[in-house]
């Protein structure tokens, strides 16, 4: 069977590409990232079997262009690049496991939680400009924690924190008071949270009920000097909406690790001083890197059985 890799990032890992070609002799790979197009894709995925894939859409006018495709294994967590249903209706299996990158990116989020109350990112940026300010801003310890959503990202970014002994308030579409109990956080309302909250995190899928959930009327109720940080992804923060409350003082501060376009095109929004911008590297540490490559190929073999 012929197996293609989409992924640039799987493309690069010689530990990856090593495992894989042990297990299938014929593999295509997207080392230079070529594919820019859908046509591209579709070329790159004439005659396959199976396919990893990572952040590449893949829609319905693609999938039926691709009539040998029986796998799709997806290298990372979030399935909204993938049209599941379409997926289901031409018989297309679903490789995927979560939670694969949860550590990485929780802490990528406490980092963000650290800098943004410790006021790190503005301090550093005067110094660098010549400017000596001390403002250490506040402790993390003992602060309320607006999380939303309860997967795995978020029940790690809570094991975190426990040496913080900080006020965890959950919103999350249901709720088991087991688990809630077990990691010691409250579930609360939308509204709760963005009232009390001193820190936002967001880890919640991109779907149609989540796009734009953050705008401006949400950064209103926010506390003035409160913190939003969005490391799962973009979209479900109104971005001109965000530039608009960190530029008035509406809120005190932002991290973003995701953007509804990437690479971001708006640099009046990630040149504000009180914003904190990565490019979506979450969940690239060498170890996330590795443990999503090995449980993609993991289910390409479970399904070719080999």
């Amino acid at each position: 069977m012929k197996i293609a890799v989409l992924s640039p990032l799987f493309s690069r890992s010689s530990a990856l590409v090593a495992e894989l070609k042990t297990h299938f002799s014929d593999v295509r790979l997207n080392v230079e990232n070529r594919l820019k197009t859908p046509q591209d894709i579709v070329s790159f995925l004439e005659g396959v079997d199976g396919a990893i894939v990572g952040r590449e859409i893949m829609d319905e006018a693609i999938l039926a262009q691709t009539p040998s495709l029986k796998i799709i294994s997806r290298y990372g967590v979030g399935l909204d690049n993938l049209d599941v249903e379409t997926m289901k209706k031409r018989g297309i299996t679903l490789g995927w496991s979560g939670g694969t990158n949860a550590n990485s990116v929780a802490e990528i989020t406490l980092s963000f939680m650290l800098s943004l109350i410790r006021n790190l990112h503005i301090s550093t940026t005067l110094l660098k400009e010549g400017i000596w300010k001390v403002n250490g801003g506040r402790e993390l310890s003992g602060k309320t924690i607006g999380l939303f959503g309860f997967g795995h990202i978020s029940k790690r970014v809570i094991e975190l924190l426990a040496p913080f002994s900080c006020t965890i308030l959950v919103y999350n579409r249901t709720h088991n008071e087991a688990e809630a109990k077990r990691y010691g956080i409250t579930f609360a309302s939308k509204e709760e949270i963005l009232e009390k909250a001193d820190i936002i995190s967001i880890h919640l899928p991109l779907t149609a009920e989540s796009h734009g959930m953050f705008s401006s009327k949400e950064f209103e109720r926010m506390k003035r000097d409160a913190f939003i940080i969005n490391t799962a992804r973009g979209g479900i923060i109104d971005e001109y909406a965000l530039k608009v409350a960190l530029k008035t003082g509406q809120i005190a501060g932002a991290a973003l690790e995701a953007f509804e376009k990437e690479p971001v095109e708006d640099t009046e929004l990630i040149c504000l001083p009180n914003l904190i911008c990565t490019p979506h590297l979450g969940g690239n540490s060498k170890e996330s890197i590795l443990n999503m490559g090995y449980s993609s190929i993991g289910h390409l073999r479970d399904f070719f059985k080999v």
